[in-house]
């Protein structure tokens, strides 16, 4: 049976960008509209309804419904909203209520004005495409917004100063669920796109992701950096290192590529901690742990324990159906601890090599058995 193709969507970017060019029409135009073109910097034409639609005298608004196609994306379905209004240039009136941040863009048209208020995020540390204290709307979708508002002025050939504010009701609860608050964005959702178009999480995402918060703790100083592949590793770092759950980084699947990404940006030390089940793929080489990639789990294991071990031992670990298992007869035969010490030592020596010799401190785990075995520096960086 062939595999569906996944559909698109479109940005919080597009969506922004649809809403106020919409806003503006009906403003200066004196037309209701239903929907809204616009052409996204991908080339993709993106035609969107509008809903909640107000017409006053010297201001409109509007809400684009985010539609994030198959992508899993925690928006899909919030309203983005943005207002258009008369503006007097001499700087009256400008800040309307929580619009306290401004963007703007001066043009041979005039003025046109930037804010942002409810549910839009605040940038509050450095690294950011947006400096501090200003919402967090990319410059993609800035420049989006101020064309294509820009293109209705001069349409209308209307010369005066405009005030747009995007805004995003749900947008404070479901910031929750994104990344936004360990990056330094609070208060809120970000307005977001390169490309205007949504495109089913791809690993381009996820290593886009990644390498903003290297990049974050970089400017903010940081030299020593905690990488961990997932969910169990961020929990061992609150619970068993006694460690902020925001000193480490989550690198997924993309091992090799996280070492190249903190080498460019300079850190002097890596602690990597993870559980066993996705360190042991590392031990054995492997630059992308993802299953797709190959499971030589068990394979690695006994390369690692057959110093330890008699070769009939060997079926007895192959067969082994998780590494907690493995990890379980390694114990009772009495070899966990120098099986485990050969892993790690084998992990430190990858991650050394693919990092250019940037030292690489080693921590691993079970749900059962909890550490298995660290290098010898291990502690002393955790100090540190």
């Amino acid at each position: 049976m062939d595999k569906r193709e996944l559909r698109c969507g479109f940005t919080t970017g597009t969506c922004a960008a649809v809403a106020a060019k919409a806003a503006a029409a009906m403003l200066l135009m004196g037309n209701q509209l239903q929907h809204m073109k616009l052409m996204t910097p991908k080339g993709t034409e993106a035609d969107l309804p509008l809903f909640h639609v107000v017409i006053k005298p010297d201001k409109v608004w509007c809400a684009v419904k985010k539609d994030a196609g198959d992508d899993p994306d925690v928006t899909d379905g919030a309203l983005i909203y943005a207002s258009v209004e008369l503006f007097d240039e001499t700087g009256e009136g400008a800040s309307p209520a929580g619009c306290s941040f401004v963007r703007e863009k001066t043009g041979e048209f005039g003025q046109l004005i930037l804010t942002a208020s409810e549910g839009v995020g605040r940038v509050t540390k450095p690294g950011l495409s947006s400096p501090v204290g200003y919402p967090a709307i990319n410059p993609v979708p800035r420049t989006m917004i101020f064309d294509e508002v820009d293109e209705v002025r001069r349409a209308a050939d209307y010369k005066g100063a405009l005030l747009i504010c995007i805004w995003i009701p749900e947008g404070r609860e479901l910031a929750e669920k994104t990344f936004n608050s360990k990056l330094g964005i609070m208060g809120g959702l970000s307005i977001l796109g390169t490309t205007g178009i949504v495109k089913p999480m791809s690993e381009e995402a996820l290593t886009a992701t990644i390498s903003l918060e290297l990049h974050m703790k970089a400017v903010a100083g940081v030299k020593r950096v905690i990488l961990t592949p997932g969910n169990y590793g961020e929990s061992f770092i609150k619970e068993q290192l006694n460690l902020p759950v925001g000193e480490g980084v989550t690198i997924s699947n993309f091992i090799r590529q996280s070492c190249t990404m903190v080498k460019e940006e300079g850190f002097e030390q890596i602690l990597f901690v993870g559980h066993i089940g996705k360190l042991i793929k590392v031990a054995g080489g492997v630059e992308n742990t993802h299953s797709r990639y190959g499971d030589r789990r068990m394979e690695v294991l006994w390369d690692c324990a057959r110093e330890f071990l008699d070769t009939d031992k060997k079926e007895v670990i192959l067969r082994s159906n998780t590494m907690e298992t493995a990890a379980g007869i390694l114990e009772e035969m009495g070899v966990l601890k120098p099986v485990m010490s050969e892993v790690v030592n084998r992990i430190k020596a990858y991650m050394t090599e693919w990092t250019g010799g940037i030292p690489v401190e080693v921590i691993t785990f079970s749900n059962t058995l909890g550490i298995l075995s660290m290098t010898p520096d291990a502690l002393k960086m955790i100090e540190q």
